[in-house]
């Protein structure tokens, strides 16, 4: 498909070039705030509606290399972590051009690489500073309540990185008064910096119930309250004094101050709020999902003696197109859709506990497992091939049936394909085949159930039948979640039963894809948030964090070349050190300069601001406070504070709109940096022997210059 038109210079890299100009398709996608795309085929004129990184490339022509490389990036974060493709995508984009101007300026490619690298690392150790501790979220959970439900609140990033009203500027110095003993840096015993967990916050539009509204602010002041001044022993701190310069590698300074508070997250209203970044509809469905898992547990250990881990492979969705998103929840067990012709099979079958076989493979007659080896020595003859083909397959559907009628089996799950004449067979002696069901799903039905799964019919016995599962129509009128392809919704269940399902649904087709995708988004982030016991203060603190100590890197590095060249070499060259020296506060700037674009981009796509340029402006103003403040991240959390302690004042009641926070997952975001840089890098390296412009004096004006069409 055709996505844009980008003049390639062919005296330049031809590789970055590409690169910038696939991941300026995606730009919109930055952000809460994302905006969609129709993406056009130009062959056949039809069109579809993405609104993700993942979706955009699928669209695209990647048959070059340098396409697929970027695919194959985005593709495995995507696989792994379900988030950060599209911070992956622009920030490839930034930091091609990045390295593009490096080399217009002459910069040795080793150079390029090496300090490219270490300024990377280094962002990801400053940023730990900011990562906010989150322990005992079901510690203290009631397993008989649900939770409240989920406010609605429109997100916007970092207060302190928005233009603010005269309303808030009033509000923010009378917040001043109180702010100045509070000082939120804290230190583990590992060395790490940790910080507040709430920098960010959305601003007004709250649709919330009186539970909710209480349940959030007894949590934030108890939080408050209980917060003690503590002093850990820190590799950064030297001594016992208030205020201290912490040295770091290169000669990197930052100015911190040792008073210290404990800021955490143990609450899960508040960290799926924080991770839902604008999606509260899917954040909702994930959380009452954690909630049954909980319960659920709770049941089978009995009050949860054991640590409740969230298992997001016993989650899976239905979608529903057609029906209206209130719809939309969550039931316990396993809800697909089955061809509506199924219909007097399921009355026939409900309210009463069914015998289960699970099939691991297809249904079909011709299929084998892997590594069969099919027989050379038989050989049929007969005079008619579709009548063999007939013959075969009849009589292979009717051995079929006779074993299920043998062990008294109601219900099939196959987790491949199941053969149509087999359906019919079905359909007719009232039994229900259901086919492509998921592996979890089939192991959490073997479990639950007693069954064990095989690859054929034949090997069914007594001891593989699974019994007490119960079927029934997902909602008590079955015609009215009937979807536009006719199938009709049904429940599958049994007692005690771990897994979960989803049901999405949208009233709009094309809109269904997206829905299901920003669900397993939201869902992924909870997850890893719960599994590292850790998150980042999101809406873009961290990347400004890294912005701002590489600016500071890049000029200590300017005026102490030798300082800053020595921490960084081991056993170099004489002539890579002296290129280093030379050239390493140009490529931190480069590199630098691609956080600000991010951020740029980031606070554009809020539609605050009427322009990159002014957002950029405005970044800029904060950039050269925290560098005059001596210490980024006590710049950050300072800023932060101040509004913390506005929310804890008096008029709490009329601000809950500002209590929840932001955060970011770590590892996802972390591994997108570096899969970002390592793609960027490697693209750099691979053609570095074919960048033109040299010995090519004879090319006529018009070869100078190609079209990229994406």
């Amino acid at each position: 498909m055709v996505m844009a038109c980008r003049v390639i210079n062919k005296r330049r890299h031809m590789g970055l070039q590409q690169l910038s100009s696939f991941a300026e398709t995606g730009r919109t996608f930055l952000g809460p705030l994302k905006s969609s795309k129709f993406i056009i085929d130009e062959e056949c004129h039809e069109s579809v509606l993405i609104s993700s990184t993942v979706r955009l490339l699928e669209s695209l022509d990647l048959s070059s290399a340098v396409g697929q490389l970027l695919n194959e990036a985005v593709q495995a974060q995507n696989n792994t972590y379900r988030t950060g493709t599209s911070t992956l995508l622009f920030l490839v984009g930034a930091w091609s051009s990045a390295v593009e101007e490096c080399l217009h300026l002459g910069v040795p490619i080793s150079v390029i690489v090496s300090v490219m690298s270490e300024g990377l690392k280094f962002c990801s150790e400053e940023v730990v500073s900011l990562q906010v501790p989150v322990h005992n979220i079901f510690d203290c959970m009631d397993s008989t309540k649900t939770f409240p439900q989920l406010e609605t609140f429109s997100v916007s990033l970092c207060p302190f990185l928005q233009v603010p009203s005269d309303t808030d500027l009033i509000e923010e110095e009378h917040g001043l008064r109180d702010v100045a003993s509070q000082t939120l840096t804290i230190s583990n015993l590992s060395g790490r910096l940790l910080k507040s967990s709430e920098f960010f916050k959305p601003q007004a539009k709250v649709e919330a119930d009186k539970n909710t509204s209480r349940t959030l602010k007894n949590s934030l002041l108890a939080d408050t309250c209980c917060r003690k001044s503590i002093l850990i022993h820190s590799r950064h701190f030297n001594g016992t004094d208030n205020t201290e310069w912490v040295s770091k590698p290169d000669g990197f300074q930052e100015h911190v101050t040792a008073t210290l508070k404990t800021y955490r997250c143990n609450d899960l209203v508040e960290l799926a709020v924080g991770l839902s970044h604008g999606d509260h509809s899917s954040m909702k469905l994930v959380e009452e999902a954690v909630q049954l898992q909980y319960q659920n547990a709770c049941v089978q250990q009995g009050n949860c003696i054991k640590p409740f881990m969230f298992d997001i492979s016993r989650i899976c969705t239905c979608c529903l197109p057609g029906l209206p998103e209130t719809s939309s929840c969550v039931c316990p067990g396993y809800i697909t859709v089955v061809s509506v012709s199924n219909t007097p099979v399921i009355k026939e079958l409900q309210n009463q506990p069914l015998r289960v076989v699970l099939i691991e493979g297809d249904l079909t007659e011709n299929y084998r497992h892997l590594g069969f080896n099919k027989s050379v020595n038989i050989k049929t003859a007969l005079t008619s091939m579709e009548l063999q083909e007939d013959s075969s397959e009849e009589l292979w559907a009717n051995h079929v049936l006779q074993v299920l009628i043998q062990f008294n089996v109601n219900l099939v799950l196959v987790q491949g394909n199941v053969s149509e004449r087999l359906i019919e067979k079905f359909l007719n002696s009232k039994q229900l085949v259901i086919g492509s069901v998921n592996g979890s799903v089939m192991q959490a039905f073997a479990e639950a159930a007693g069954a064990v799964q095989v690859a054929y019919i034949t090997q069914v016995n007594e001891d593989c039948v699974g019994n007490g599962v119960c079927v029934t129509f997902w909602r008590s009128s079955p015609l009215d979640v009937v979807d536009g392809n006719n199938r009709i919704a049904i429940l599958l269940k049994t007692e005690g039963i771990n897994l979960v399902t989803a049901v999405l649904t949208n009233p709009v087709t094309a809109q269904m894809q997206t829905k299901e995708d920003r669900f397993w988004t939201c869902a992924y982030r909870l997850y890893y948030a719960l599994k590292e016991e850790k998150v980042f203060l999101g809406g873009g603190a961290v990347e400004f964090l890294c912005l701002s100590c590489l600016q500071i890197l890049a000029e200590q590095s300017l005026k102490k070349e030798n300082h800053a060249c020595s921490g960084w070499l081991h056993n170099t060259s004489s002539w890579l050190a002296s290129s280093l020296a030379i050239y390493r506060p140009t490529v931190l700037k480069f590199l630098a300069n691609g956080w600000q674009k991010y951020l740029s981009t980031l606070l554009y796509n809020t539609a605050h601001y009427s322009s990159e340029f002014e957002a950029s402006t405005y970044i800029q103003h904060h950039l050269q406070n925290a560098t005059d403040s001596g210490s980024p991240s006590s710049y950050i959390l300072n800023e932060y504070s101040k509004l913390n302690s506005r929310i804890l004042n008096s008029d709490i009641s009329n601000k809950l709109e500002q209590i929840p926070r932001v955060y970011d997952v770590v590892t996802p975001k972390i591994e997108a940096w570096r899969r970002a840089l390592d793609l960027v890098l490697l693209v750099l390296q691979t053609d570095s022997e074919i960048i033109t412009g040299h010995g090519h004096t004879q090319i006529n004006s018009q070869e100078l210059t190609g079209f990229l069409f994406l």
